[in-house]
């Protein structure tokens, strides 16, 4: 359940919006049908992303050196390379790009909220909207808009993360690239994702796989992002995680497609023993249906799949 404390900051950062709104904002009226998804599609498409995304969570001194622990030991320690890490853990949340030698495509993850640092609260507390940057993104119609701290986030590291794209695929001849993050850094990696596939070659393969994303902005937005990543975008949200709710849809804020839901989880593997995939957007059978007074804040770190849970718990110090 979501503690009153937490429940009273989510209500002083929406304030004074919430005004006789309830906190199970629900208003696409999507009821479709979900299906299952099968294990072979956890392993093969979902894992590995998570896996990259736990590890934006450690040190860039130890991800640097490809050196932190169990999580760097899950993706193999000779089979990645780090080819530019940066970010503080606070106003610019932790990153990194890399070379996966295992799927020969290029990876980019990112860190998301470090909630005993108050500057990376602060990059989730700003809900105002505001225009996408047209230099970063030169497609996007003047009606998209976005979570104005998501995108200040992502702007930060923005010509980094493209340079070093641009340059890994060159250096290492692949065509792949790969784009993940949870929390605020799925806020941010969504972003770059609709960025690098403005930029680079229609040769290049892309695939997005975020992990408890928050609504990143308008219905604009989620019709850009829709159309430039279509079905290689992919949003997984576990059990009764209280941040896909917000931002609320009642301030204009809406998930894109391509939502996999996470049921429920076997406690002593942290295996996913019921996964969904939620046709549309803010499917109510899915994330959309829970509400804000019956949600768990532990379910937003996990475990997701084959027991990666999103934290630094789990890297060396």
């Amino acid at each position: 359940m979501l503690s009153p404390s937490v429940l009273i900051q989510i209500l002083v950062l929406l304030a004074p919006a919430v005004v006789s709104v309830p906190l199970s904002d629900r208003s696409s009226g999507n009821s479709a049908s979900t299906t299952a998804v099968s294990n072979a599609t956890i392993d093969d498409d979902f894992v590995r992303p998570a896996q990259f995304s736990r590890i934006a969570y450690c040190s860039s001194a130890a991800v640097e050196a490809w050196n932190c622990g169990a999580p760097c030991q899950a993706l193999g320690m000779n089979g990645v390379t780090p080819l530019v890490v940066g970010g503080d853990g606070g106003q610019t949340p932790r990153f990194f790009v890399s070379h996966d030698n295992k799927t020969q495509s290029i990876v980019v993850a990112h860190q998301g909220t470090d909630s005993s640092n108050v500057l990376s609260i602060i990059n989730d507390a700003e809900f105002l909207d505001v225009g996408i940057n047209t230099t970063l993104f030169p497609n996007a119609g003047s009606n998209v808009s976005v979570h104005d701290g998501f995108g200040k986030a992502q702007a930060r590291t923005a010509q980094t993360i493209l340079s070093t794209v641009q340059s890994g695929l060159s250096t290492y001849n692949v065509s792949k690239v790969l784009i993940t993050g949870h929390s605020l850094g799925a806020a941010i990696a969504t972003m770059d994702a609709v960025m690098l596939r403005m930029q680079l070659p229609t040769s290049v393969e892309m695939n997005t796989v975020v992990f408890g994303a928050p609504r990143g902005g308008n219905e604009a937005w989620a019709d850009l992002v829709d159309a430039t990543l279509g079905g290689n975008f992919t949003y997984i949200t576990h059990k009764d995680d209280p941040v896909p709710l917000v931002p609320p849809q009642f301030l204009g804020y809406v998930h894109p497609s391509g939502e996999v839901h996470i049921v429920a989880t076997d406690d002593a593997s942290g295996n996913a023993t019921q996964t969904i995939s939620c046709p549309g957007r803010e499917n109510e059978n899915c994330s959309d249906g829970n509400s804000l007074l019956a949600s768990s804040v532990s379910d937003h770190l996990g475990p997701y799949f084959a027991n990666v849970s999103m934290s630094g718990s789990s890297c060396p110090l």
